[in-house]
């Protein structure tokens, strides 16, 4: 059975004003004039088929029915602030899920996260890592950090990060029997593999390199992998420049050589366009981009 409600612009007019017992107040409250407010009461008391107020010269005073009618009114409109405010605090604070690869996960975002938290200490981030894109409309995630072209239809998107792709390894193959000096010294050393869009063939044709067994060397199918395993001095892998940034910084890995291949897809923050009006997808879309600049 449909409810038979009266009009919410009425009764919020008629609780202000019979809150303060005056028009002139409650106009002042909802921000309209007094003559809205008058019109809005009257026509409740239509709706109603009651008086609600008594109107005397400079005065203003409930009728009984007014008296009654006030406490539910008062009680339905708090209810609805209190779910109204709640829901808003629920979708703007709490937890924000992101979702990116768990390559982009492991080396970039989790690494950088505690400056995220310090800012916003009250807003939870949970990383979901997979390889697969999400799909919004089925789950719960309010961004997501893609690797691709960026073609990803009504959704926003943004691009994060660009990279280069060049060969890393530990900082001790730069000395020993076979010291890292050149390209061709790489015949003396375990070639790593990331199966994910870089190739030890394309980067030798771009260094020029012929006679070079590009197939040889372990394989892997997660970047974090490769590169984990180039710290420890497993052999040379082919580095995506966003990820390895920091371990570069650290002093983890050495960059070799100066031939790099500039990467032909890149990081992408995605959302559906309206999630961006959510104060916390905002603050961390902002914040990614933040992070982003200082490795530029």
């Amino acid at each position: 059975m449909a409810r038979r409600l009266p009009p919410l612009n009425a009764l919020r007019a008629f609780e202000a004003a019979a809150r303060h017992l005056s028009f002139t107040k409650a106009a002042e409250e909802l921000n309209v004039t007094q003559a809205a407010v008058s019109h809005q009461i009257k026509a409740l008391e239509e709706w109603l088929g009651l008086p609600l107020f008594r109107r005397m010269n400079r005065a203003l005073a409930l009728t009984e029915t007014g008296q009654s009618y006030l406490p539910p009114v008062r009680e339905a409109m708090d209810t609805l602030a209190q779910a109204t405010d709640s829901l808003i605090r629920s979708d703007n604070a709490g937890a924000l899920t992101v979702s990116t690869m768990p390559s982009f996960a492991a080396k970039w975002l989790v690494p950088r996260l505690t400056r995220f938290q310090k800012r916003f200490p009250d807003l939870d981030v949970r990383v979901q890592s997979t390889a697969l894109m999400v799909d919004f409309a089925r789950h719960d995630v309010d961004l997501a950090i893609r690797f691709g072209n960026g073609d990803w239809p009504d959704l926003h998107v943004e691009r994060l990060l660009t990279e280069d792709i060049f060969p890393v390894g530990h900082p001790s193959l730069l000395d020993g029997d076979c010291p890292l000096v050149c390209p061709e010294d790489l015949r003396h050393h375990t070639l790593l593999h990331d199966d994910y869009r870089i190739s030890w063939a394309m980067w030798c044709r771009a260094a020029g390199i012929e006679g070079l067994d590009v197939e040889r060397g372990p394989r892997f199918d997660d970047s974090s992998f490769t590169l984990q395993a180039a710290i420890n001095g497993h052999g040379v892998a082919l580095a995506r420049g966003a990820l390895v940034a920091d371990d570069i910084a650290t002093g983890r890995l050495v960059r070799l050589f100066d031939v790099r291949l500039p990467g032909s897809v890149a990081y992408y923050v995605v959302s559906p366009p309206h999630y961006l009006s959510r104060p916390k997808v905002k603050a961390f879309r902002d914040w990614l981009f933040e992070e982003a600049d200082n490795i530029r």
